[in-house]
């Protein structure tokens, strides 16, 4: 009797995440999309079979708990490390031991979590274990794969993408976690319910360990977490937010493509969720500037000076003012006049300095400071643009010879740029019907 009381003590030690985790995929909350009836995933289990994966999601997606019931569904013993706390010395011990079972006809699931923080010679330790057969590989990482790990890796374990859970996840492990023995019967009315669930933010780990702290905090004579409880508990949390992650980056391409997209409403929702997160509103200053010349470019080239003092607002003032600064000149780039075109020029002028040999900078377009130079036809023939007409050269070309007549800027029909097309319309007729070019290409 003693032996199961100490059993179950040290089982109600244990947080309420962990108390909660389910043994079967019956129990298990989310990804229908992988392990619901039918699904290829489910299917292969239900057969007995596992195969090497690396499951990618945001944190509390349950990455770890699926591996661990795929584990127990195959009958395979489970052995996990960790990328933050592991070295290629623990993967050989953990090889080892799965060599020991496999001899006895047993298989081992190596499942390492954060597999994104192992560096290439850590994943390529894997390699020949997962080919011979000695561990069924399972990574879980909440980074981008395709970014983070190896190809060779890659090409030997499925990739499987876990969701952020939706709330009917969240509320159905709410009531299950409320039933809980340890929390002696805890209720939670509406109103805090819904805080927590707005709080949790699809990760199931976040809203059981706030549901616990609540829990601690509340009156164990009245078990009730009621809205100012729950507004307390909450009162310096954050939304979910990986700085410097796949989530960071999501979100910025987002507002990015709101921006583009000219819509004013969205571009500010996706700023003030990064705000929200604790981004830096520096970077997002900066950002800003980047979509000024990629996106409205000299469509409007009033966007990339109002951006600039956004920035100059921010570093000057902090917040709130900066914030708005900044929300102001996101505003401003989703309505303004897009143009890529500066954007399109400047990547193809590096791709064709990237293909082109090095072609030497014609003699007319050299400086010729001193006597030898000018000697050497440096600079001779160069026509000066302000002595002609509009300052403009007709015929003159400014290209190595191998590139003359090249176009790369190509101004888009919307903004001022509809008047810089025109420009450059009629000063490239000009060219056109000039009666000589450099290099004697001309009529």
């Amino acid at each position: 009797m003693s032996d199961l009381f100490a059993a179950d003590a040290a089982q109600q030690a244990q947080p309420l995440a962990a108390r909660l985790r389910p043994a079967h995929l019956d129990d298990y909350v989310g990804q229908q999309h992988l392990v619901g009836e039918g699904k290829p995933l489910r299917q292969a289990l239900d057969r007995g079979q596992l195969h090497s994966m690396i499951l990618w999601g945001p944190p509390g997606t349950g990455k770890t708990t699926l591996a661990l019931i795929m584990a127990q569904t195959v009958d395979a013993a489970f052995i996990t490390l960790s990328a933050v706390l592991s070295g290629v010395k623990d993967i050989r011990a953990a090889v080892e031991q799965a060599q020991i079972r496999l001899g006895q006809g047993r298989r081992t699931v190596l499942f390492v979590d954060e597999v994104h923080r192992f560096n290439k010679a850590q994943q390529d330790a894997f390699l020949p274990h997962v080919e011979e057969g000695t561990i069924t590989f399972i990574g879980a990482t909440t980074e981008n794969p395709s970014f983070e790990l190896n190809n060779a890796l890659l090409s030997r374990a499925r990739v499987y993408r876990l969701r952020a859970l939706a709330p009917e996840d969240l509320s159905g492990l709410l009531v299950r976690a409320l039933q809980d023995p340890a929390l002696n019967g805890m209720q939670l009315d509406a109103d805090a319910r819904e805080l927590l669930l707005n709080y949790a933010d699809g990760d199931a780990r976040r809203l059981l360990n706030m549901l616990e702290v609540a829990a601690d905090l509340a009156d164990q004579d009245a078990p009730k977490i009621d809205a100012e409880l729950m507004r307390e508990v909450l009162r310096d949390a954050v939304r979910r937010f990986d700085k410097g992650g796949d989530l960071f980056y999501d979100q910025i391409s987002a507002m990015h493509k709101s921006v583009r997209g000219s819509d004013p409403d969205a571009a500010l929702y996706w700023f003030a969720r990064m705000l929200d997160g604790g981004c830096d509103p520096l970077y997002l200053a900066r950002r800003v500037v980047r979509m000024a010349s990629e996106d409205i470019g000299n469509a409007d080239p009033r966007a990339l000076t109002l951006c600039l003092q956004a920035w100059d607002v921010q570093e000057r003032l902090g917040s709130p003012e900066g914030e708005l600064a900044i929300a102001q000149a996101i505003a401003y780039l989703a309505v303004a006049p897009k143009s890529n075109a500066v954007y399109n020029a400047y990547n193809q002028a590096c791709a064709l300095v990237r293909q082109q040999p090095t072609d030497e900078v014609p003699l007319h377009l050299r400086n010729a400071p001193t006597q030898l130079m000018k000697d050497e036809g440096f600079g001779a023939e160069y026509h000066y643009a302000h002595d002609f007409p509009e300052a403009f050269v007709a015929g003159e070309n400014y290209f190595p010879a191998s590139l003359q007549h090249t176009r790369l800027y190509e101004p888009v029909n919307r903004g001022l740029e509809i008047k810089v097309a025109e420009k450059l319309a009629r000063l490239r007729g000009l060219n056109a019907s000039s009666d000589w070019t450099r290099y004697g290409k001309g009529k």
